[in-house]
């Protein structure tokens, strides 16, 4: 199924390019979050009317991103869990206590854009994670895993 990307998609291609996908792909995913319009005439000629607002979009949603990412680079996030002796966490750290921990800092990130590079932490110290704020804005973060 070919498809208009009416934003860039990470893997995939940049506004406005002409792509093949599978078409669960596009039905599931692509169409119903609006990332893109299936590739009949009728649409591409829309997309060419709607080109300058959707690329004055896609510049202001970068732009923002890259300021929350010079925002949150410097925070220092600690999360408190317990754990044993050893060191050993008696459950896991993920993303969902990650965003807990980022909020009471004062600063919004959505679950989703929380990247555990080794999957979740299952001990104390400290670890490097990303936040994936934009396709093109990731932003890695300290994470210090500290007993409570």
């Amino acid at each position: 199924m070919e498809v208009i990307l009416l934003e860039k998609v990470h893997n995939l291609g940049d506004l406005g390019a002409k792509v093949k996908v599978k078409p669960g792909y596009a039905r599931n995913f692509l169409l119903p979050k609006g990332k893109a319009a299936p590739a009949t005439a009728d649409n591409l000629a829309k997309f060419e009317q709607m080109r300058a607002d959707l690329e004055k979009k896609a510049a202001g949603l970068l732009t923002a991103a890259k300021a929350r990412a010079e925002i949150l680079a410097k925070l220092v996030i600690n999360v408190p869990m317990r754990a044993s002796d050893e060191g050993k966490l008696f459950g896991s750290v993920g993303p969902r206590e990650i965003v807990i921990a980022i909020t009471a800092l004062g600063h919004e990130v959505d679950k989703g854009e929380v990247i555990l590079p080794e999957g979740p932490i299952h001990a104390l110290g400290e670890v490097e994670i990303n936040l994936h704020l934009h396709s093109d804005v990731n932003v890695p973060v300290k994470v210090s895993v500290v007993a409570a």
